[in-house]
């Protein structure tokens, strides 16, 4: 078989990693700047204060 006949398969596979960890990345990046906002509200789940950490 030819290179070329290999490039889709090998393009698809490159494209759907690269798409995948953009997506993790982007869903992580989102995950945590919520996490910072809420800390910098300084409210948990259930509306008290955080305790302190040692």
């Amino acid at each position: 078989m030819a290179s070329v006949d290999w490039f889709p398969i090998v393009f698809i596979v490159f494209k759907l990693g690269v798409l995948g960890v953009g997506m993790f990345f982007a869903i992580k990046w989102h995950y945590d700047k919520d996490r910072q906002a809420k800390a910098a509200r300084g409210a948990t789940r259930d509306g008290r204060p955080p305790e302190p950490r040692d």
